[in-house]
């Protein structure tokens, strides 16, 4: 009798065999190689309600609700991006749909560390994956309540900077203390910006938290969060770079470890990010998540190098992660009053910042103005440069944008000079339209 899933799965896999950033980097072309014949030889996609699609190709448009790019977007996107991001695309799409209940996208490049502005490579990372599948559903489906869960070891900041003023779009990061791990943010006072006070949540675990500290935040804090939050759309950042096989991070998950918590989390859509112990890792790992995804018995699912006698979690970390997740539920719970607190008497918030592009050797000098509203998620105005030659200045039109943050973002656009800016652009998310002035032969 042929095997049957209990959820309809979709499956979308791009492997990128044609894009790397160098032959030995970690993110390379042969990392979902073993993967790729594991499912094949474990017969997956042979299971009656298993079923793969190919990916979409996602067009410069998608990306452009989300990244300004300099000089332009064309410059860092290849079309493996495209097809990574459409890839994303497909499988939230098939779910939304509804041909299946969940859909796991096997994808690279991966894209968390992407931020809005794009200078270059960064974290392994050029384009946001995720929020470019996210506003493109938006855009198709309606104006739809996230959550983004981003299990990868490394800190989701990119998602987080995407996010950080958007009210109906709930991050949480569950990653290796920054203080031990690029990119050396994601702290639990990261809480959101001024009009999205509590829909950022860090949780940043010890070197060496094992399968039960993860379990223990999933089910003391994240899920509750979920309940409270209700959101329609969960998305699962799935990086599986927390494996104790891992060789650029520190921590002790197993592949069980990401089964149960892919089982008990019922994320819609899991896209794949990072992960680099390409055979000892990857292929369990992401046999786990599918069997799981598909509500199939994963027991099995054990790689050849665990040993459980190995991976012990000391009791301080223990009681670390258990009292940081009393204190994070109870700060999200209060994040209407934290939120008061924070804006009173304020109009506007701004803040400046340093962006490092490990990839590209740049450092981005960062100056952000939003405005604070009761209304909306507030119109935001970032200026952004790595040479003052080639600032450029970005306006940012919420969705559900109220006539004060339209009429004050449309003005900061129309004052904004090319004599100024090498580029300025105006996102206007209600209307799904970016309008640029660019300098000449900038």
């Amino acid at each position: 009798m042929r095997l049957r899933a209990p959820q309809r799965t979709g499956v979308v896999f791009f492997p990128a065999f044609d894009w790397a950033i160098d032959p030995t980097h970690p993110e390379r072309e042969e990392r979902l190689l073993y993967t790729r014949d594991q499912i094949f030889e474990e017969g997956l996609l042979d299971i009656e309600g298993v079923v793969e699609y190919p990916p979409r190709v996602a067009e410069m448009a998608d990306v452009e609700r989300v990244h300004t790019g300099v000089p332009d977007l064309e410059t860092h996107t290849s079309p493996s991006h495209l097809v990574s991001a459409g890839g994303a695309i497909e499988a939230a799409r098939r779910v939304l749909d509804g041909d299946v209940e969940r859909a796991f996208a096997l994808v690279r490049p991966p894209g968390h560390h992407a931020r809005r502005v794009v200078h270059g490579l960064r974290g392994f990372c050029v384009i946001n994956i995720e929020a470019v599948m996210i506003e493109h559903l938006r855009r198709h489906y309606g104006g739809l309540r996230v959550a983004v869960v981003d299990t990868d070891c490394h800190h989701g900041d990119g998602t987080q900077d995407i996010y950080w003023h958007d009210p109906d779009t709930l991050f949480i990061s569950i990653h290796q203390d920054g203080r031990t791990l690029y990119p050396g943010s994601g702290f639990p006072d990261e809480f959101g910006g001024p009009n999205a006070f509590g829909t950022t949540l860090n949780i940043p675990l010890p070197p060496g938290t094992t399968d039960d500290g993860l379990l223990h935040v999933l089910d003391h804090l994240v899920l509750p969060v979920l309940e409270e939050w209700k959101p329609d759309l969960v998305v699962n950042s799935a990086g599986q770079d927390n494996h104790f096989t891992d060789p650029i991070t520190d921590m002790a998950i197993t592949a069980q470890g990401y089964a149960t918590l892919t089982r008990r989390l019922r994320a819609h859509v899991a896209v794949l990010e990072g992960g680099y112990s390409v055979q000892s890792a990857l292929p369990y790992v992401n046999t786990g998540i599918l069997l799981a995804m598909a509500g199939l018995d994963t027991s099995a699912v054990i790689e050849p190098d665990y040993h459980p006698d190995l991976l012990q979690m000391g009791e301080r970390s223990r009681q670390y992660v258990e009292r940081l997740c009393e204190l994070m539920l109870e700060k999200f719970l209060r994040r209407d009053d934290l939120r008061a607190e924070a804006v009173r008497g304020r109009t506007h918030l701004e803040e400046t910042r340093s962006v490092f592009y490990d990839g590209a050797g740049i450092r981005e000098q960062q100056r952000e103005r939003v405005r604070v509203c009761d209304d909306c998620g507030g119109t935001m105005v970032l200026e952004s440069w790595e040479n003052p030659a080639r600032k450029v200045l970005t306006v940012e039109l919420p969705r559900r944008c109220c006539l004060a943050c339209r009429a004050q973002g449309e003005d900061a656009f129309h004052r904004a000079t090319t004599d100024e800016y090498a580029l300025v652009e105006l996102r206007d998310r209600p209307h799904d339209r970016v309008e640029r002035k660019r300098r000449a032969g900038g």
